[in-house]
């Protein structure tokens, strides 16, 4: 059994989605664990709830990832209440869908700041408090980065970067026995994609794609991050993983 036991584990974003299936899942898993937020304190809260009742350990901590000051503040806060840091997951993220001619410089630092400056700014962060053993940082990506999605040229070439920074940072950290591997999530159920409110006939041609005839769920994500995150993935590094449902096939 895949075991995070005496792990302490960061994850942005985690309030929700994808995010917060990771944080559940390593909780279980025997982790520790930071569930970042920006703004949804409420869902984060209740989260932190969960595990706990469950057993685990977790604690909420507050960050902008648009700002460095609040990714240091998590770091700082986070060796407080937990210690020594062994697993960053990057999943914090924004996007907005528009044409190409809809697309404007405002949208584009909004998402570049968060998508992209913000896992930099983290890797610099977790870096520093990752212990002499090692560990793992794991880059919430998107089939979006392919550049196949008409209406998200900001947001896949954000995520194309986030592919970038994954390669070129797991050469650098390697010495430091630190893993940087991506996960590219295809059509993924969360609160977000809810809130689109897509018609029916959309949610059904994107479904369509999917071999597996059916979208992902936030544990389906959750469990290649566990594995990311835990000694089963000891001899991976740099790599780009796809949970896609064969969407990407």
């Amino acid at each position: 059994m895949t075991t995070l036991t005496g792990k302490v584990a960061i994850v942005t974003g985690a309030s929700k989605g994808i995010g917060a299936g990771i944080a559940r899942l390593f909780a279980n898993s025997g982790a520790s664990v930071v569930v970042n937020y920006a703004t949804s304190k409420e869902a984060a809260n209740a989260l932190v709830a969960e595990i706990k009742r469950s057993g685990g350990k977790a604690v909420a901590i507050q960050a902008d990832f648009s700002k460095t000051a609040d990714i240091q503040r998590l770091f700082e806060e986070s060796k407080r209440a937990f210690g020594a840091l062994d697993i960053l997951v990057n999943n914090a993220g924004v996007y907005a869908f528009a044409s190409l001619q809809d697309s404007t410089e405002q949208e584009f630092h909004r998402e570049f700041s968060t998508n992209v400056l913000g896992v930099i700014t983290a890797t610099q962060e977790a870096a520093k408090y990752i212990g002499p053993n090692g560990g793992s940082i794991i880059n919430i990506s998107s089939i979006a980065s392919v550049g196949y999605m008409p209406n998200s040229v900001i947001y896949a070439a954000s995520k194309s970067a986030v592919d970038s920074v994954t390669r070129v940072t797991s050469i650098e950290l390697a010495p430091k026995k630190i893993r940087v591997n991506s996960i590219a999530p295809g059509a993924t159920f969360t609160e977000g994609i809810a809130a689109l409110a897509w018609p029916q006939e959309a949610v059904d041609t994107m479904v369509a794609t999917i071999p597996f005839g059916r979208p992902g769920m936030p544990d389906d994500i959750a469990r290649v991050a566990l594995f990311l995150a835990s000694d089963d993935s000891a001899w991976v590094t740099g790599e780009r993983i796809t949970a896609s449902g064969g969407q990407r096939a």
